[in-house]
């Protein structure tokens, strides 16, 4: 084993978070992302030299293998679940997600290192971005174990839009990404979870279920420093947050929720039920 160069010994963390944004690969921008993590929080503990948080210049959108082929939602073709080909397309839809969310995380540390904000700040979406690292690798294993592999199907070219139109505000990135887009899958992994229980394929129900339970910790990472800049701000969070949601988020929410899990996460319904179309919480 060589010694890790002194020019990446020297990254700042910002810097390493732009280069994990500028790595193409899936499987080497996962492993990228997690050796920085582990630097990060080694330093963390006092076990290697300090790493500032420092400065970048972060892409617009991160860099993209040439699998899959990226396409407007709307032409993302539909397959039903039920059929070996329909799961192999879930898995593939959620490899996606987790591959945006690792870039979404470390673009948040990049892209608004300038904001002063508490060390907690950086260690929590370093930490995110280190779990969604798994997650995509979880899925990975999973779809290669079905004899697929991730690029092997088209993908939704959406999911950096949040990312381009909060660019240039944390708060709102806070709201749309991990409180409205990371939320949402607080609502329907459950469900996945199930369809792959009863086609008894024990490696994706396993690797689900981490992911449901890490992500999360992810929602509550957005709400607790949302909060944490409407306090600083003297701020209502509740009426920031629809006003964000309404400004950044091109679509109402859509229920059923998952109600007691987007409590844990610091989530209650005050705060979602008004932006769906009924705009109120059903009695009872």
């Amino acid at each position: 084993m060589t010694d890790t160069p002194s020019s990446e010994a020297e990254l700042s963390l910002a810097e390493m978070a732009t280069e994990v944004l500028t790595t193409a690969d899936g499987r080497q921008k996962t492993a990228l992302s997690r050796q920085h993590a582990a630097r990060w929080f080694a330093y963390r503990r006092g076990e290697a030299p300090e790493i500032p948080v420092g400065t970048a210049s972060p892409p617009l959108r991160p860099a993209r293998p040439e699998k899959p082929e990226l396409l407007d939602p709307r032409d993302v073709p539909k397959r039903k679940p039920g059929s070996e080909a329909g799961r192999i397309a879930l898995l593939h839809a959620v490899a996606h997600i987790e591959l945006n969310a690792v870039d979404l995380h470390w673009d948040i540390i990049a892209r608004f290192s300038h904001v002063p904000m508490p060390i907690g700040f950086f260690d929590d979406w370093v930490k995110a971005a280190d779990e969604e690292s798994k997650h995509f690798n979880l899925m990975c294993d999973c779809l290669e174990g079905l004899g697929s592999h991730y690029g092997a199907l088209p993908a939704h070219a959406g999911m950096w839009r949040a990312a381009e139109d909060t660019a240039e505000d944390l708060m709102g990135r806070l709201a749309v990404v991990p409180m409205v887009l990371e939320a949402r899958g607080l609502d329907v992994t459950p469900g996945m979870i199930k369809i792959f229980r009863q086609a008894k394929l024990t490696q994706a129900v396993e690797a689900l279920e981490v992911i449901y339970k890490e992500e999360v910790g992810h929602v509550a990472y957005g709400s607790k420093w949302f909060h944490f800049l409407c306090g600083r701000e003297n701020l209502d969070p509740k009426d920031v947050f629809h006003d964000l949601v309404r400004t950044y988020f091109h679509s109402t929410l859509k229920p059923p929720f998952n109600e007691e899990k987007r409590a844990e996460a610091g989530l209650p319904p005050d705060f979602y039920w008004p932006l769906t179309d009924t705009g109120a919480q059903p009695a009872g």
